[in-house]
C-alpha cells in the first residue's frame, strides 16, 4: 500500500479499543500496539513525519500494510497486546532479551542421576518444578547452596558414565562432595540425598532435619563418629539453607521496586525484590539498542513483560513514573495471581529512596556496560537517522556570531569530533567592513571566509565537516547553503533553534522544518552542549576585544582624558577611528569644549610633531 492509502485506511478505523500489528513487504510484523480508539492512535503514525521520534518515522517507512483487531475494551486490548508481541518478537517493541522474570529450578527426576537446572517457565516434560523465585542469581544460589548442604556433585561429571574413570575432583578433597564418581561410593545415597533436596524445596526442612538427627544419634551409638560429624555439619548447612530460602521466596510476597535508566547506547530496566524491608534479591536487563519512546511508555511495556503470565507476585510494586494504562495492567496483574497487586508512583520518603536507590543501580549497569566509544558511537549513529544523514556525522561545525551594538562584531567557529570537541581547530574571526551589527550578514562573512581557506588549502581549514549547525532559525541556516552553493560544496547545515531561556530546543533545517531533539535525552544534551560551547567561544573573544578596544586605546594618551571621557567618546563614535575621523564641532557634542580640543588637536597635530 502506498504512504496515502496507508492514511485512508488509518482513517477509516473505528472509535473502538483493539490492538494494531504493522507488517513490512515480507508479511513480517514489525510493530504491535493498543488503542482506546484505533482511529485516533493509527492515524498519528501518518501526520505530521516531522514530530515523531526518529525510531518512529523509521518503522512507519517501513510499513507497508497493517491489520486490526477490535477488542472489547482496552483490557482485553492490552491482553491481546502482550499476547502478540510475545508471539511475534516484532522488531520495534521494546523486548526483554529472553522474556525473563521470576525463574524456576528444574529437576529432571527421570534420569538415573536427576540433575539441578534453571528455567524460565515450567515445561510438560515430566521433571519436577520449584518456584518461582526473586531472580536468577538468588535461584543459583539455592541451587549451590543445597549442593553443599547435601554434598551433592558440583562438578561437570555425568553419571553413571564417568563413574570410576578419573580420580575424584577437588570438591571431595576440600570435602564438599562425597564423591559419587568413586567406584566404591554406595550410589544408592545419591537417591537418598536427591530425596532430601526435593523435601528441602518443599519447605519440609523440620521433617528433613528431624531424620538426619535420628540418623546422627544412631551413628553415634555404634560408635561411627566420623559419620555423626557429616551428618551435623549437614543438619547445621540445612538449617541456614532453609532461612536462605525463606528469605528468597518471601522476596516475591512483599515489594518489587523497578528502576529504569536510557543510556546513550544501552539501557537498564532494574527489579529490587524487598521482604520485610530487606534487600533480597536484584533483577535487571540490558538492553542493547537506545530507545525513543517516552520513558512512560517503556517502563510500561517492560513491566507488562516482566510480570505478565507469572502466577506467584509481589504485594506491591514501585514504579519510578506514572504509567498511561495503569488501570489495565493493575487488573492483569491482580487476575494472574488471584490477588490485588497495588502499582505505586511514590512521589516522597521512603519509598522514593528505594526508587532511587533502583534507578542508581541502573545507571551503574549501564555505565559499566558501555565504553565511552561505544556511547558515542551510537549517539552519533542516533544524530545521524535523526537528520536523514548518510551515515552518523563525525566532525560538527558550529557558528555563532557575537556583538556590542555595532561594534566588537566577532565570530566563533567550534568542532565536535566523534562527539568530543576538537578544541585546536576551534578558530575566531573579527569581522570586517560592517556598518552595523547584522547577523545574516555576519554568518555570511564568516562561512565565506571559511571555506574560501579550505578551497585556497589552507591547512588550518583543511578538513570539512560532515554537518554544520548554526547558532540561529531557518533563515540563517538559508544563508549558509547559499554559501557552500556559491563555493560548489553540499554539506547538510541545520539551525539551532532556542527557547526562551535561551537553551536549544530544536534542530531547523533551511526549509523550515523543525526536528525535535527532546525526546532523545542523549542527543538533546549533545546538541545544546555544542550550542553552549559555540557561544561561549564568541562571548569570551567578544570581551576580550572589548576589553582590548578599551584598555589599550590610543585615547588613554590624549591628556584630560580619563575613564569617563575615554566611555563617553566611544559610546557616541562606538570606535577610535571615528573619534579620529569626528570634526571639533562632533566632538564638543559628546564631551566637554576642553576635552574636545585635545583630542581634536591630538589627531590632527602636524606630521613628526610629538
Amino acid at each position: 500500500m502506498t504512504f496515502d492509502e496507508l492514511k485512508e485506511k488509518a482513517h477509516g478505523l473505528p472509535l473502538k479499543p483493539g490492538v494494531y500489528i504493522m507488517q513490512n513487504a515480507k508479511n513480517e510484523v514489525i510493530y504491535v500496539g493498543k488503542a482506546k480508539a484505533l482511529k485516533n492512535r493509527v492515524s498519528q503514525y501518518f501526520a505530521n513525519l516531522a514530530s515523531h521520534t526518529e525510531k518512529t518515522r523509521a518503522m512507519v517507512s517501513q510499513i507497508d500494510h497493517f491489520d486490526v483487531i477490535i477488542a472489547d475494551s482496552e483490557f482485553e486490548a492490552l491482553i491481546l497486546e502482550c499476547s502478540l508481541i510475545k508471539r511475534h518478537q516484532p522488531k520495534y517493541n521494546i523486548l526483554l532479551k529472553d522474556d525473563k522474570g521470576y525463574p524456576y529450578i528444574r529437576l529432571s527426576v527421570h534420569e538415573p542421576y536427576p540433575r539441578f537446572s534453571l528455567v524460565n517457565r515450567p515445561a510438560e516434560d515430566g521433571a519436577r518444578y520449584f518456584g518461582p523465585y526473586g531472580s536468577r542469581g538468588a535461584s543459583q544460589d539455592i541451587i549451590d547452596a543445597l549442593k553443599a548442604a547435601l554434598r551433592l556433585p558440583q562438578c561437570q561429571k555425568r553419571f553413571p558414565r564417568d563413574i570410576g574413570k578419573e580420580r575424584p575432583c577437588l570438591y571431595y578433597r576440600m570435602g564438599q562432595c562425597d564423591g559419587y564418581c568413586r567406584r566404591e561410593m554406595d550410589q544408592s545415597r545419591y537417591g537418598e540425598a536427591m530425596d532430601q533436596a526435593v523435601r528441602l524445596l518443599e519447605g519440609r526442612y523440620d521433617e528433613v532435619v528431624n531424620d538426619l538427627q535420628a540418623e546422627m544419634e544412631r551413628a553415634a551409638a555404634e560408635l561411627r563418629f566420623e559419620r555423626a560429624a557429616e551428618l551435623r555439619d549437614r543438619i547445621r548447612s540445612i538449617e541456614l539453607l532453609g532461612k536462605r530460602q525463606k528469605v528468597v521466596a518471601g522476596s516475591l510476597a512483599d515489594t518489587d521496586v523497578v528502576g529504569f535508566h536510557r543510556g546513550e547506547a544501552k539501557s537498564c530496566f532494574v527489579v529490587l525484590h524487598y521482604v520485610d524491608g530487606d534487600l533480597a534479591a536484584k533483577d535487571m536487563e540490558l538492553i542493547d539498542t537506545p530507545m525513543e519512546e517516552e520513558r512512560e511508555d517503556t517502563v510500561s511495556a517492560l513491566v507488562k513483560q516482566y510480570y505478565g503470565g507469572r502466577g506467584s507476585l509481589p504485594r506491591q510494586i514501585l514504579l519510578p513514573c506514572e504509567i498511561e494504562d495503569e488501570v489495565p495492567v493493575l487488573r492483569m496483574l491482580s487476575e494472574a495471581c488471584g490477588r490485588r497487586v497495588a502499582l505505586m508512583t511514590p512521589r516522597r520518603g521512603a519509598k522514593m529512596d528505594l526508587i532511587r536507590l533502583a534507578n542508581k543501580n541502573a545507571v551503574e549497569e549501564v555505565e559499566r556496560a558501555t565504553s565511552r566509544e561505544e556511547r558515542q558511537s551510537r549517539l552519533l549513529e542516533a544524530l545521524g537517522r535523526m537528520l536523514a544523514l548518510e551515515r552518523g556525522p563525525e566532525r560538527i561545525e558550529a557558528y555563532d556570531i557575537s556583538n556590542t551594538g555595532d561594534a566588537d562584531i566577532v565570530a566563533s567557529m567550534t568542532v565536535f569530533v566523534h562527539a568530543r570537541p576538537l578544541k585546536r581547530d576551534y578558530r575566531h574571526f573579527k569581522l570586517r567592513d560592517l556598518e552595523h551589527a547584522d547577523d545574516y550578514a555576519s554568518m555570511e562573512q564568516v562561512l565565506t571566509r571559511r571555506f574560501r581557506r579550505y578551497l585556497d588549502g589552507d591547512e588550518k581549514f583543511g578538513n570539512l565537516p560532515d554537518v554544520l549547525f548554526i547558532d540561529g532559525g531557518e533563515n540563517h541556516a538559508r544563508v549558509a547553503v547559499r554559501v557552500l552553493e556559491a563555493h560548489g560544496l553540499d554539506i547538510p547545515v541545520f539551525g539551532m533553534v532556542k527557547d526562551d531561556r535561551h537553551r536549544t530546543r530544536a534542530l531547523v533545517t533551511p526549509e523550515g522544518r523543525e526536528i525535535g531533539i527532546q525526546q532523545n535525552q542523549a542527543i538533546f544534551s549533545f546538541v545544546g552542549r555544542i550550542q553552549e560551547e559555540t557561544h561561549r567561544f564568541a562571548i569570551e573573544f567578544n570581551r576580550l576585544q572589548r576589553k582590548n578596544r578599551v584598555q589599550g586605546s590610543v585615547l588613554d594618551q590624549i591628556p584630560g582624558v580619563g575613564d569617563k571621557r575615554r566611555a563617553e567618546l566611544l559610546k557616541r563614535f562606538k570606535s577610535v577611528k571615528n573619534v579620529r575621523a569626528a570634526s571639533l564641532a562632533e566632538l564638543e557634542e559628546a564631551v566637554p569644549k576642553n576635552t574636545a580640543r585635545a583630542v581634536y588637536d591630538f589627531f590632527n597635530r602636524p606630521e613628526g610633531e610629538p
